[in-house]
């Protein structure tokens, strides 16, 4: 889970340094993204994989993985990884409740206080009202695609195997974005192809990797290290941009570690209680 939850931010650092430093157009990237990681998952899917593109459900869940991809790259033009992952991280919160009002799952008052508690993390980093910036906005934007994503995850979780859900959602994705990928075509070099292929695959095997934890330990148990995406962008940002949060946004980013870990003592220590 850790080396899964490492893998996904150096994704989105290969990303940063195509669209940032490069002048790469975000969705290129996006497209090339989603092509690298189709391809290589390829030669993995099981039977019964390709009728899936049938199901309208599947198109849609797709869709809205296009739409976070395309606007979390778009953010990362201007804002440092770290912020960008904790504005991001409304998704989470956005799901839990989307999957109680939808999906009917069961909420609890201690599992929305923690959620709250996250949320004003996500306030802090964001700072709506007073520097809120138009990266940070999309990588709100982001946040809320993934949020959706994550319910229509789980809605669709019975329908097909793991492998046959991550190759439609990278199939489509690279189709729907395929005429603005090539419109958006970067002049080739070493190292924007390096890059390319650097994004593609760390993104791929961060998301293969997660699958591959949640058939071997239950979810609840591996659910708050998700938040370890936080610690490893910072740490990413640090060490290739030299960029640190500000104070803000660090207290921001330790609310929302703080409430996932909150999360899982919770369920450890008083199992019987909402």
């Amino acid at each position: 889970m850790f080396v899964a939850m490492s893998f996904i931010p150096m994704g989105d650092t290969a990303g940063k340094l195509l669209v940032a430093q490069n002048s790469v157009a975000p969705i290129y990237v996006a497209w090339t993204r989603f092509v690298v990681g189709a391809v290589l998952v390829l030669p993995f899917i099981p039977a019964g994989t390709w009728p899936l593109l049938k199901d309208w459900r599947v198109w849609f869940r797709a869709l809205l993985l296009t739409g976070g991809i395309t606007s979390i790259l778009t953010a990362l033009q201007t804002e440092p990884i770290a912020n960008v992952f904790g504005a991001f991280f409304i998704g989470p919160i956005l799901s839990f409740f989307l999957s109680s009002w939808l999906l009917r799952e069961p909420i609890t008052r201690t599992q929305t206080l923690l959620l709250f508690l996250g949320f004003t993390g996500v306030l802090l980093v964001v700072k709506p009202g007073f520097g809120m910036t138009t990266g940070l906005a999309f990588a709100v934007l982001a946040g809320c695609f993934y949020g959706a994503f994550l319910t229509a995850s789980k809605w669709l979780a019975q329908t097909a195997r793991p492998r046959s859900l991550l190759f439609t959602q990278l199939a489509i994705s690279a189709v729907v974005t395929l005429p603005f990928g090539l419109q958006a075509l970067p002049p080739i070099s070493a190292e924007i192809a390096a890059l390319t292929f650097a994004s593609g695959l760390c993104s791929m095997l961060g998301n293969l990797l997660l699958i591959v934890a949640y058939r071997m330990a239950p979810s609840t148990k591996l659910a708050p290290f998700v938040y370890f995406q936080l610690i490893a962008a910072t740490s990413l940002g640090w060490l290739v941009f030299q960029d640190l949060p500000d104070t803000l946004t660090f207290v921001g980013l330790a609310l929302l570690i703080g409430s996932g870990f909150a999360s899982l003592i919770r369920k450890r220590t008083y199992p019987q209680f909402p």
